[in-house]
């Protein structure tokens, strides 16, 4: 039974979410780490997703039991009652957010529960099922991680914050588009209106490409705005060039789009978890003279 429960909070996308969270943790601590900040944050952020995860297994089982990646999960498999698994996402929920107001502070709740409510309410309630631009608004409770950990720290919402919002979100669109492309027949057997669904893989290869370009232009600003040095702006460029050009062959592999979507988006979770690696060691921490790289 602890297993279920367990598996019902999506363990993997909490592990992803936690790595980004230490990326802007790390970014705005330059070198000055509270490591039972850091850990209480992380923690929080941890029941937050977990939450919603669970929230979200509830809202979609309908659907889950259409699709063939999702067809044994734990509430669609009927191993916990769907009452237990609400009682049980609003526990970890109210742990959750409860944690980041008394041991952070009060901005990282509301921006743990503006993400918990863009994504339960805003994206699994209502657009998921009915437009294509879900992804767009999904992808903005997908950057709520790493700002949580940035603002921990800084205690506001500075152009830091802004930065890595855009980064964290624009990465979310190519990534999120790569998985609807090679689990295409899924979607469409739910009837999810995901672009691909909706409008095809020739004119969602184009969007990835326009998405991936503007993730490469906001990992560059942390840089240029003086957050980070430059080993981070050569990984950063050298990582997205390197994704754009993945990207690029798609129009070269339309007889197997299902593999080559597959490669991209398992790149684009290397892609993300070595940038929040980098802005973590090669971070700008404040100098008599001007600004040095914090290199650990």
């Amino acid at each position: 039974m602890i297993k279920q429960y367990l598996q019902i909070t999506k363990p993997k996308i909490i592990l992803g979410n936690l790595i980004s969270v230490i990326g802007g943790f790390l970014l705005a601590a330059k070198g000055q780490i509270d490591y039972t900040l850091l850990l209480v944050t992380l923690i929080g952020v941890s029941l937050m997703v977990a939450s919603g995860c669970v929230f979200n297994n509830f809202i979609d089982r309908d659907i889950d039991q259409k699709m063939e990646r999702t067809k044994n999960r734990i509430l669609v498999k009927k191993l916990i009652s769907p009452k237990a698994s609400l009682i049980y996402a609003t526990i970890l929920g109210i742990i959750g957010f409860s944690l980041l107001y008394l041991a952070a502070n009060p901005l990282v709740m509301w921006l743990a529960i503006m993400g918990f409510i863009v994504y339960v309410g805003i994206y699994s309630l209502y657009m998921k099922r009915k437009t294509v631009h879900s992804t767009l608004i999904g992808s903005l409770s997908g950057s709520a991680p790493p700002v949580i950990g940035y603002c921990a720290v800084s205690n506001q919402f500075d152009i830091g914050a802004l930065i890595l919002l855009l980064i964290f979100s624009l990465w979310q669109m190519p990534h999120s588009y790569a998985i609807a492309i090679f689990h295409l027949k899924d979607y469409q057997t739910a009837s999810i209106p995901v672009l691909p669904v909706k409008h095809g893989i020739s004119v969602t290869k184009h969007h990835i490409i326009l998405y991936i370009i503007g993730f490469m232009l906001a990992t560059l600003m942390l840089t240029l705005s003086g957050y980070t040095g430059y080993k981070y702006l050569i990984t950063a460029a050298s990582i997205s060039l390197w994704w754009l050009g993945m990207a690029l062959q798609g129009y070269k592999s339309s007889n197997d789009d299902k593999a080559w979507a597959r490669k991209l988006f398992i790149f684009s979770i290397i892609a993300i978890t070595s940038l929040s690696v980098m802005m973590s060691v090669d971070c700008m921490v404040p100098a008599s003279h001007g600004l040095i790289s914090c290199c650990w």
